[in-house]
């Protein structure tokens, strides 16, 4: 599954105002953001080569948001809104390979570091840091991708982190 995204009220409102002062590229991006379609499917209908920027700028300026969801299956305790997963795990293999659970551990953490800064985000660094293997790692996954999102930098290279760090988890 892929981030979905859904207009704001004020991208809603620059679709009849166009007062935005928006590119034609960027309004045509904003017009197909319809709560439905995954970044995925966006990148396959507008073959945009950032469309990872031009959605960190669409939300930075506040004319998209990422779209919440509350988990169904959620255990009570865990009873409040998560965002949408992210994931595209691939097969683990039979045998654990620690290298590999190291390299993701370190991506993982460098990138917190780098884009959220290790301040804010202690907690999840040091759960990143205690997961004994693969899925203890995915499944910090969504929390690790939504930090990045949520930082301006990291925003528009998350794309290219998530893809990066989905060849090693």
């Amino acid at each position: 599954m892929s981030a979905v995204f859904i207009k704001t009220e004020k991208g809603t409102m620059e679709m009849t105002a166009k007062t935005g002062g928006l590119t034609p590229r960027v309004r045509r991006v904003l017009i197909f953001i319809d709560g439905k379609r995954t970044v995925d499917e966006l990148r396959d209908m507008l073959r945009a080569d950032d469309l990872q920027n031009t959605l960190g700028s669409l939300e930075e300026a506040g004319y998209i948001e990422l779209l919440t969801t509350i988990s169904a299956k959620a255990p009570a305790a865990a009873n409040a809104a998560t965002q949408a997963s992210i994931t595209a795990f691939g097969p683990l293999p039979v045998d654990a390979d620690p290298l590999r659970l190291q390299q993701s551990r370190n991506f993982m953490l460098n990138t917190i570091k780098t884009f959220v800064g290790a301040l804010g985000s202690s907690s999840l660094l040091d759960r990143i840091e205690n997961a004994k293997d693969h899925p203890g790692l995915r499944l910090l996954y969504d929390e690790w991708y939504h930090s990045i999102v949520m930082s301006s930098q990291g925003r528009r290279e998350a794309e290219i982190l998530r893809t990066k760090l989905l060849q090693i988890i």
